[in-house]
């Protein structure tokens, strides 16, 4: 088998494919070290970025840009954008029987606003890219391949779904597998489309099996960082299962580098596992979904990793607020719309991500508005 340019953050040890095809786990010891090329990058994560329903009718027709008010120096500053796309973007199909909610945006301002933010790679492993039924779905993954944004998670077959991504951040190759385990009804089929749909726990084989085949594909193909990027657990829960953590550790230990949640609709905490950061959950980006006072879900984070030197050294999380079917930046330079709501959102998303980062021994330190997390360190 011919060897791979992959050097994973693993004391710049190769991560081997063994001879079955499974992917080699790492040792117990193994701490970061080289991604490969030795580059200085930004490389930002966020939930669920919604932009239909209202969000589609606010935006239609306007400056597809001004969805992202006040956030351009920060998205500027990154060489790569990974979120979690909660929504068609087409104008044709049919309602899906059966649902409460349905997503689908006008792809003449949702693409554009997309390519404005800087995003690289949409997941659309979730339980609403098929709220339109298969036209919408296929519509969603031709308008984001044209526009240049790697996708995985749905597709017009099992096969496809579960095919995993890659796209270039500067001289890093990124590679990113896609996984729901939200609405079973959308999965898809041998034949037929829909979603990368799977229990969500490595200790069921079939499970075990199709991720290791997909992170294999993503090691033989040179990626230098691996992603998980995970649709999963209930909504308005603020803390990972138990199952989550162990699967999150499992991945890590199969060879992931960051591990990228989302569903809940609200921040979780952050672990720090071997050195390679687990996001349970990025709360949301935008969306115009009900607000819950006591869960504060419109407050969230633009997650930051930042690589020095090829190596993965720290997380950055700066806070945001979604308002009137816009995020804007939390903090000192906040527009004045929501200048009072910003100002106490950025001390509460510090002291949110601090309170439910503790358990798993995460350090979270203040930066100015934004929290910063040292991955420096290789934890067990």
């Amino acid at each position: 088998m011919a060897a791979t340019r992959r050097r994973v953050l693993a004391g710049g040890v190769a991560l081997a494919v063994g001879s079955h095809g499974s992917v080699r786990s790492r040792t117990a010891r193994e701490c970061p070290a080289s991604v490969g090329p030795s580059v200085d990058a930004r490389v930002g994560f966020v939930g669920d970025v919604m932009l239909g329903r209202s969000v589609d009718e606010h935006w239609r027709g306007g400056d597809p840009t001004g969805v992202w008010d006040g956030l351009a120096d920060r998205l500027d500053a990154l060489d790569g954008l990974v979120c979690n796309l909660e929504c068609a973007i087409s104008d044709r199909g049919e309602r899906r029987p059966g649902r409460t909610y349905y997503f689908r945006a006008d792809p003449d301002w949702a693409v554009p606003a997309l390519a404005a933010a800087g995003v690289d790679f949409a997941s659309l492993a979730n339980n609403h890219l098929l709220d339109f039924g298969p036209a919408a779905l296929a519509d969603t993954r031709a308008h984001l391949a044209r526009a240049g944004i790697a996708r995985a998670g749905a597709g017009p077959d099992r096969e496809t779904a579960f095919e995993p991504a890659t796209f270039d951040v500067g001289d890093l190759t990124v590679g990113v597998c896609s996984l729901t385990d939200q609405s079973r009804s959308d999965e898809a089929g041998e034949s037929t489309p829909g979603t990368a749909y799977l229990p969500l726990n490595h200790r069921i084989p079939g499970t075990r099996e199709r991720v290791d085949r997909a992170l294999t594909r993503l090691h033989e193909a040179g990626t230098d960082l691996v992603v998980a990027s995970l649709h999963w657990g209930p909504n308005w829960v603020v803390r990972p299962a138990a199952t989550q953590r162990s699967f999150a550790r499992w991945l890590i230990d199969r060879g992931v580098d960051v591990v990228h949640g989302h569903s809940a609709h609200v921040l979780q905490g952050v672990e720090v596992y071997r050195g390679r950061p687990v996001l349970y959950d990025c709360g949301d980006f935008v969306d115009d979904y009900v607000t819950k006072p006591e869960l504060h879900n419109k407050w969230s984070a633009l997650f930051d990793l930042e690589f020095r030197g090829g190596r993965l050294h720290a997380l950055h999380a700066d806070p945001v607020v979604i308002h009137d079917e816009t995020v804007h930046p939390a903090g000192d330079d906040a527009p004045g719309s929501v200048e009072k709501e910003a100002a106490e959102a950025a001390p509460w998303v510090r002291r949110r991500l601090r309170a439910l980062s503790e358990p798993f021994g995460t350090a979270v330190e203040r930066d100015g508005d934004a929290v910063r997390i040292p991955l420096d360190d290789c934890g067990e």
